[in-house]
């Protein structure tokens, strides 16, 4: 198992979030994440990820137990265990796309001349190898987000969260991210694990798995069950 949350809460006031999450990820595989708005999605990847502590209960990935601890307390979770991939692709805009993934591994402790390296290898893998020196002005959205998604990838962490990874994308590129989505998860050399937060059920059925979050807390799902569908895809 690469990670399990269980019995995770947290409250933001008099207002109960997340009333007792349980889930798992396996090494190698996609869940999609949904649920309705304001269910407490992006909330959960915020405390997975380090960036926010929970009010009780525990995470465990890899070799690494937290939930409770402030994001001081998780800076090597950061670092080491998870990747991030936004909706917005919060690139520098005066970077070249290999800089602007070296940038975060040097950030990180990575010596600069290993970093360009291991950026250049991850942009090749994200099927940028012919983008290296551009900035972001000069590829189209889709190849931004490639650059975002290998930005995460660089460094060998185990999961990447994606939060509606594809909102600003058309069709076709949000298509082609899912695709590479799945070459990484399913790579036989090194596989990653992506736990992703979307709103639109065509990208979740594209996923190994998928959870509905609902009501504080988290259960098996498909898109038929998640979006209230019968078996003709008519609302019940």
């Amino acid at each position: 198992m690469l990670l399990e949350v269980s019995e995770l809460t947290k409250s933001f006031g008099s207002l109960n979030v997340l009333k007792g999450v349980n889930m798992r990820v396996e090494r190698g595989e996609m869940v999609a994440l949904m649920g309705p708005s304001g269910s407490g999605k992006s909330t959960l990847l915020n405390i997975i990820g380090g960036l926010l502590a929970g009010d009780s209960g525990k995470i465990n990935l890899e070799d690494r137990a937290y939930g409770t601890r402030g994001p001081a307390s998780v800076v090597d979770v950061r670092r080491n265990k998870v990747g991030w991939i936004f909706q917005d692709f919060h690139l520098l805009e005066n970077l070249s796309a290999v800089d602007n993934v070296a940038i975060a591994l040097e950030l990180s402790g990575v010596p600069s001349v290993e970093a360009v390296a291991v950026a250049e290898d991850a942009l090749r893998k994200v099927g940028l190898g012919d983008r290296l020196n551009f900035i972001p002005d000069q590829l189209s959205g889709g190849q931004q987000q490639r650059v975002a998604i290998a930005r995460a990838i660089a460094g060998n962490r185990p999961v990447i969260l994606a939060d509606e990874p594809t909102g600003n994308l058309d069709i076709a590129s949000g298509k082609a991210v899912m695709k590479l989505f799945q070459e990484l998860c399913h790579d036989k050399e090194n596989p990653i694990s992506i736990l992703m937060v979307t709103h639109d059920p065509d990208l979740a059925s594209n996923a190994d798995r998928m959870l509905l979050l609902n009501d504080g807390k988290t259960e098996a799902s498909d898109i038929r069950t998640a979006w209230g569908l019968d078996e003709e895809g008519e609302e019940e």
